[in-house]
C-alpha cells in the first residue's frame, strides 16, 4: 500500500542534525528536477525579499520564511515526519505509532511538496516554504514542472498494491494516476453528517479541518491495525473494519480511481 499526503503549510523548525544531503533523500529518480526547484528558490530568497514574498504568496508577517529558504542548503535537517505539522499529522501522530505501525509508516507513507517532489517521512529536510501552487520566475508553475519525472518516477513507487490518494487539490497536479495503477488508486472525501431537526434530513457537508483531521486518523488506524489492503474493494472492508462508515461504488470504467465517502457525524 502507497499513501500519498499533502504536506503542511506550518512546518517545525530545521532541526540541529546535518545539513541537508539530496542525494540521501529517497525516489531518487526525482533529483535533478528537486535540483533546479532548490537552486532557484534559494536564489530568489536571497536576492530579494519582497519579489520572494510576492511570488511565494506570503503575507507580511510570513517574511521570516523568505530568510529561512534562504538557507536551505546549510540549516539543520530532520526526518520529513517531524518537519510536517498541522490538523492531518497531529492526528497522525507519528511519534506515538507502534515500532511494527512506524515500519510500516516509513515503508508506505509519501508525502508530496513543492520543492521535493515527493519525500518519504524519514527522508531527513530542512524546515521551508515553498507550496506546489508557487510559479517560480524561471520553472513556472511548480506542477508542471513535477508532472514529468513523477509520471516516471511514481508509478514504480507505487509497485503493484493499493494507492491510497489523500492529497489536496493542489497536489494532485504535479501526478495523476492513470491507467492500470488508477484502476488500484482510490480517493478520500470526509461528510459531516448532521440531521436537520426542523425537517428530519440528514445533510452532509465538506469541513476542511476536519476533513483533514479524520484523513490522518484513518491513515493512523490502518497504519496500527496491521491491515494490508490490495485494493480498493479491500480498503473499503478494512475500513468497515475499523469502525469508519464509509459509503463506495466500483467506477464505472476500468482504469479509474475509487471515490470513497467517508461520512462522520461528531467533529473532534
Amino acid at each position: 500500500m502507497l499513501v500519498l499526503l499533502p504536506p503542511s503549510e506550518g512546518k517545525a523548525a530545521s532541526g540541529r542534525g546535518a545539513a541537508l544531503k539530496p542525494e540521501s533523500l529517497s525516489l531518487p529518480g526525482l533529483a535533478e528536477a528537486r535540483a533546479a526547484v532548490l537552486d532557484e528558490l534559494v536564489e530568489l530568497c536571497s536576492a530579494d525579499e519582497d519579489k520572494a514574498r510576492d511570488v511565494l504568496g506570503l503575507s507580511e508577517g510570513l517574511r521570516g520564511e523568505i530568510a529561512k529558504n534562504a538557507q536551505l542548503r546549510t540549516a539543520g535537517t530532520r526526518p520529513a515526519g517531524e518537519i510536517y505539522t498541522g490538523v492531518l499529522y497531529d492526528a497522525l501522530d507519528l511519534a506515538a505509532l507502534s515500532d511494527e505501525a512506524r515500519r510500516r509508516a516509513r515503508r508506505s507513507l509519501l508525502v508530496f511538496s513543492g520543492l521535493w517532489g515527493a519525500v518519504r517521512i524519514d527522508d531527513r529536510i530542512p524546515s521551508y516554504r515553498c507550496s506546489m501552487g508557487v510559479k517560480l520566475p524561471g520553472l513556472g508553475a511548480l506542477g508542471a514542472h513535477w508532472r514529468g519525472p513523477m509520471a516516471s518516477v511514481l508509478p514504480e513507487a507505487a509497485g503493484d498494491g493499493l494507492v491510497l490518494d489523500l492529497r489536496s487539490s493542489a497536489y494532485t497536479t504535479a501526478w495523476r494516476p492513470r491507467g492500470e495503477v488508477a484502476g488500484r488508486t482510490a480517493t478520500v472525501r470526509v461528510l459531516h453528517a448532521q440531521l436537520d431537526e426542523a425537517t428530519g434530513v440528514e445533510k452532509r457537508s465538506v469541513v476542511s479541518h476536519f476533513n483533514k483531521a479524520t484523513k490522518g486518523r484513518i491513515v493512523r488506524s490502518l497504519l496500527e491495525s496491521g491491515s494490508s489492503p490490495a485494493d480498493p474493494a479491500e480498503l473499503v472492508e478494512a475500513l468497515r473494519d475499523l469502525g469508519h462508515v464509509v459509503e463506495a461504488e466500483p467506477p464505472a470504467k476500468p482504469g479509474k480511481a475509487w471515490a470513497l465517502d467517508v461520512v462522520v457525524r461528531e467533529i473532534h
